[in-house]
């Protein structure tokens, strides 16, 4: 039986403005902006799609939590073991996207990927919750669970370490850093003409291009 997708709502009925000649002269000033304005209505502003590619060039994509945004870098954090770990090792690039559909507003960047220093890591780990650092040292993530009893075991164990070495991270803890040379900010408009905002990076300076919806 077919369905149909059309007919549901897709914004709100107001939407947010979006003066692009008025935009700042940095896609980070306006992230920053579109940021703390999304947090505001809608929950989870920091998730973000991450978009790898494995080793035969087939997309891989899933939803992280942005740690920071500092100079021209944004930062998220996994294991360096994790598919995506492997997956910019051998690939160092990424895209990063993030929607709001409450405030009818996209921002997409992509561009090369750098591992932080080791002791920013594990700052990085030591400074998340509890729950999060167990989890990060069960490991084995993505692989095939065959039995759920193995993981009972598994977090308990590393329930236990976590509790014996507070301030320890595991080696494989990382925090990449996402340098774009491109940053498009999209916002949505009930009559489809959506305006579109490309920040492209030249010479190591930020230009500003306007695009077609």
């Amino acid at each position: 039986m077919n369905r149909t997708l059309r007919g549901w709502p897709s914004f709100p009925e107001e939407l947010p403005e979006f003066d692009i000649e008025a935009a700042p002269a940095t896609p980070r000033e306006l992230f920053l902006e579109w940021l703390d304005e999304a947090g505001e209505h809608v929950l989870a502003p920091h998730a973000v799609t991450l978009s790898t590619v494995d080793e035969d060039g087939v997309p891989d994509a899933r939803v992280v939590i942005l740690k920071d945004v500092a100079g021209d870098t944004w930062a998220v954090a996994t294991s360096s073991e994790s598919p995506k770990g492997v997956q910019l090792a051998k690939n160092p690039f990424a895209a990063l996207t993030f929607f709001w559909p409450g405030r009818g507003r996209q921002v997409r960047l992509r561009g090369p990927v750098s591992a932080a220093d080791p002791e920013v890591s594990a700052a990085d780990f030591t400074a998340r919750p509890p729950a999060s650092r167990v989890e990060a040292f069960i490991g084995r993530q993505s692989q095939v669970l065959e039995d759920p009893a193995d993981l009972g075991r598994a977090a308990a164990e590393a329930e236990r370490w976590v509790e014996k070495n507070p301030g320890v991270a595991p080696e494989t803890w990382t925090r990449y850093l996402v340098t774009p040379s491109e940053v498009e900010f999209w916002q949505a408009s009930h009559d489809r003409r959506h305006k579109r905002l490309r920040y492209r990076r030249e010479h190591g300076s930020w230009h500003k291009e306007r695009l077609w919806p």
